[in-house]
């Protein structure tokens, strides 16, 4: 099993990259494959085509997805946003039913609306959201303060943990001859007639 952990900060190393490299040790631990993927640093460099093409062949080879984003003016990056509704556009067949999360970094607020941005992407794309014991938030201006964030540490690997508990129960459930739902075609409908 693979999990692909997406940083939507512009800096790779920083405090978004702290938090996801505490769920990636609980689900090694849980011997579940991790990798973290820099595509808010690629956009922000002008790749953002790059970055969907490389990020959708990941993809194809994972069970699992957490997207992490720090909070530019209380919401996700712009980075993120731009890669991710390219990404769901174009890669949402290899993204549905699989397993997502969502966790936002601050130094001080708008942690929550950056969250509520962005769950509707894995929402969209009929991907069972996984949650931690709180919202899936860390707080700190550099990763050393992630690091002495103990509550949102613990959130980290307390959803590491439940997204490895999902991926096992998912496979254990296939293995049992439980089959996945096919997805219907999608009906849109005018709210203008």
């Amino acid at each position: 099993m693979k999990v692909l952990l997406i940083n939507g900060s512009r800096r790779s190393k920083g405090c978004t990259f702290t938090a996801l490299s505490e769920i990636e040790k609980e689900l090694n631990k849980r011997d579940i494959e991790t990798e973290i993927y820099n595509a808010g640093y690629k956009v922000f460099k002008g790749e953002v085509d790059l970055a969907v093409q490389e990020a959708t062949e990941i993809i194809k080879g994972v069970d699992g997805i957490v997207i992490g984003s720090p909070v530019y003016y209380a919401s996700p990056t712009g980075e993120i946003l731009m890669f991710l509704d390219r990404l769901f556009w174009s890669a949402e067949d290899y993204l549905r039913f699989k397993p997502a999360a969502t966790i936002a970094s601050a130094r001080r607020a708008g942690t929550t609306a950056t969250l509520d941005v962005l769950n509707k992407y894995p929402l969209y794309a009929q991907m069972p959201l996984v949650a931690s014991r709180y919202w899936n938030m860390v707080h700190g201006g550099k990763p050393e303060d992630v690091l002495r964030d103990s509550e949102g540490l613990q959130i980290m690997r307390t959803l590491g943990k439940n997204m490895a508990w999902v991926l096992k129960s998912i496979e254990a459930g296939k293995n049992a001859g439980v089959e996945q739902p096919v997805a219907e075609d999608k009906v849109f409908t005018n709210f203008i007639r």
